[in-house]
């Protein structure tokens, strides 16, 4: 019997000391997050929060992991679409906003972690105000500052062409900073490509002519690299000021295709060379201070700034089979474009907790400023100037099994054209609600509201006409106003045994979305851009995670059923399609086997339907120690495939970008740590600016 009791006691005296301790390990961190309070029993794979999904690594995700996006792949989230390999993380085909403790950052930065010191992962697809109109936000929660240092270094090559990619960071720590320095570089040399293109044009009396285009091979080119260095100073639970500077050097951008058009109406076939890309170069640099108060009170001021220096270039050539090498071509299209680009932004951010409830607010501002010379054009000079203004105020509030956060959001954009002194500026509200109920620990219901604008781009306000083959061009609209979109989503999360996920539906429209338009002036089909009628879209969304055998085999995907309507100027076009991924992952013994399908989202913008990269990877891993060793292939199955199909009255085509992706590689990582590991800073709050970059015309 006293052992009886005495086992109770133990019991009791455990179920009360582990919040304390828990408690208490939070209370080290060195910045501490400041998350609303919250009762959990015990802490299943995954949490549904009112307003985001929290994953917790388990031990074999860290141990068999050796950077940050490895750590991601293996916690095999939903929706969540997650590349070692490929470098990219994305979530139902779109971008997925990516930020360490708060503070935005770049997949580089990501793969620099390590996964020891990562705590806990929030994902979050309904973004608040902050985050400025993101689609989904992705917040990785890194362990306390102490003292050490880490070296990371991998290489992935591919064992039948020239592609690779080659990364490597070093952390050092002393006393109260961080010194981080760090590089990558992505080899992609002439890998061999070819496009299946077939077209036919109505012209406005009713004729057309159809041209088919048969690939005589092609190659692409996409070498960069970047390199970046950072510092950092915390001191606990009071101030944190860093500093980065990063530089990105696009090497070699180019895609090259050689075809042979058929026309319809009998003429002569015709040769043609089809070249167009970019180089240039990025440097940026970024300043955040936070500075935290009393009663939970927190200051948080941020600078980013881009300067892009480059040129992007088009070269379309057609010439007749019979022609000799010295004989005129019969269409002859050169473009030259040099940019000199600049971008810099600032936000000011206050945010104040309570137990039960969060308000947060800020500003900040954007400016871009825009320098395109056309040396095809005798250098002709074309500026653009743009400012944005936000505002916005957020506040949310627990009510038991029930929470509601609502905001308001205002945007003004101004831009203007030095040349023409034509531009425009716009007042745009933001509203922003969320409604949760969470029955218990394992389901909850959210319905959420969310809008947000979207302003014209360098690309779609320039006004020099680009010549894209021999009688199609582009030419810019700079009348053009800024767009907004709304977005209302009912989503179920659910955790159930071995398997958990959502389930959802979502309606959006854009009543003014910018997108492109053509019609004939004279013998030129042009291609401009305009406010549109209208873009709607219903989706069915469902992604579940399997637990198939406890801590060795586990499944994850996302399926999406999508049906829209888009309406412009002459046009209104629907388009039904389903889109997803699918992973499955097999872990032991310091074995990884991984397997992952996508299939992109089949988006309509305009007259276009649209479509990323098809594609599947096979890995397998081996952790030894401080060693990784891999060996992959991408593309085992199927064709790669990224296109588009026009729906135009005036131009109907359709076309496909096949690369020759079918890739065996090798990969060796090494992780070397000393001392305890210290994290980057805690940024909670960060402002993006990216400089804005023409593009040269191409087919």
């Amino acid at each position: 019997m006293t052992t009886k009791i005495l086992r109770k006691a133990m019991m009791v005296a455990g179920a009360t000391l582990l919040p304390i301790i828990g408690q208490a390990q939070e209370m080290n961190d060195t910045i501490a997050m400041q998350e609303l309070n919250e009762i959990v029993i015990e802490t299943p794979k995954v949490v549904h929060k009112a307003d985001m999904d929290v994953y917790h690594p388990s031990k074999s995700a860290v141990d068999n992991s050796k950077n940050g996006i490895q750590l991601l792949g293996n916690l095999m989230i939903p929706t969540l679409t997650v590349s070692d390999t490929l470098g990219t993380i994305q979530a139902a085909g779109q971008a997925v906003q990516v930020r360490i403790n708060g503070r935005e950052s770049s997949i580089d930065q990501v793969r620099a972690l390590l996964p020891e010191t990562i705590k806990r992962v929030e994902w979050i697809d309904n973004p608040g105000l902050r985050y400025g109109g993101a689609s989904y936000v992705l917040n990785l929660i890194v362990a306390n500052p102490t003292v050490g240092g880490s070296l990371q270094a991998e290489a992935r090559p591919a064992l039948n062409t020239a592609w690779g990619v080659f990364n490597a960071d070093a952390k050092f720590n002393v006393g109260h900073s961080q010194w981080e320095i760090g590089g990558n570089y992505k080899l992609t040399n002439k890998i061999k490509s070819y496009r299946d293109y077939s077209e036919t044009f109505t012209y406005i009396d009713g004729t057309s002519i159809t041209r088919d285009e048969t690939s005589l091979g092609g190659t692409l080119d996409n070498s960069m690299a970047t390199i970046w260095a950072s510092y950092n100073y915390i001191k606990p639970d009071t101030t944190v000021f860093m500093a980065e500077f990063g530089f990105h050097q696009n090497i070699n951008e180019r895609r090259a295709y050689n075809g042979l058009l058929s026309l319809s109406n009998g003429s002569e076939d015709i040769l043609l060379n089809d070249i167009n890309g970019a180089d240039g170069s990025t440097r940026s640099l970024s300043l955040y201070w936070q500075q935290n108060f009393k009663a939970k009170q927190m200051l948080i001021l941020s600078f980013n700034s881009s300067f892009y220096n480059g040129h992007s270039f088009s070269d379309y050539i057609e010439h007749y089979i019979k022609d000799n090498v010295g004989n005129s071509p019969i269409t002859d299209i050169h473009t030259n474009i040099k940019d000199r680009n600049m971008a810099y932004a600032v936000e000011g951010d206050y945010i104040k907790n309570w137990r039960n409830s969060r308000f947060t607010a800020g500003v900040s501002y954007t400016a871009n400023r825009n320098r395109s010379e056309y040396e095809n054009l005798g250098g002709e000079i074309f500026h653009q100037r743009q400012d944005k203004l936000y505002f916005f105020a957020e506040y949310f509030r627990r009510f038991g099994k029930w929470s509601a956060t609502a905001g308001m959001g205002v945007q003004y954009t101004d831009f203007l054209f030095k040349e023409s002194n034509k531009g425009n500026h716009s007042w745009s509200p933001r509203p922003q609600a969320t409604l949760t109920y969470s029955l218990n620990q394992n389901h909850n219901f959210r319905l959420s509201f969310t809008s947000w604008q979207s302003t014209p781009s360098l690309a779609e306000t320039n006004i020099v006409p680009q010549q894209l083959d021999g009688f199609q061009w582009r030419v810019g609209n700079q009348s053009l106003k800024t767009a907004n979109s709304y977005m209302l989503t009912f989503r179920y999360g659910f955790n159930l045994p071995r398997v958990n996920g959502s389930f959802g539906i979502r309606a959006f429209t854009s009543p003014n979305a910018i997108t492109p338009i053509l019609y004939w002036d004279n013998d030129r089909l042009i291609t401009s851009y305009e406010n549109s009628r209208d873009l709607k879209n219903l989706s069915f969304f469902l992604a579940p995670q399997v637990e198939i055998i406890p801590e060795w085999l586990m499944a994850s995907g996302y399926i999406q059923y999508r049906i829209e309507k888009m309406r412009g100027t002459g046009y209104s076009l629907s388009n039904n399609a389903w889109s997803g991924n699918a992973s499955i992952m097999l872990m032991h013994w310091g074995f990884v086997l991984s397997g992952q399908y996508v299939r992109a989202q089949r988006d309509l913008w305009g007259e276009k339907i649209s479509w990323g990269e098809d594609l599947n990877i096979i890995d397998l891993s081996y952790n030894w120690k401080s060693w990784r060793f891999g060996a992959g292939i991408i593309m085992p199955f199927g064709k790669y495939d990224q296109g588009s199909k026009s729906l135009s009255k005036w131009n109907r085509n359709e076309q496909h970008m096949r690369l020759n992706m079918r890739m065996p590689y090798l990969s060796v990582s090494y992780n070397l740590q000393w001392g305890r590991q210290k994290r980057g800073a805690n940024k909670l709050i960060d402002v993006d600016v990216n400089a804005d970059r023409s593009t040269a015309g191409g087919r």
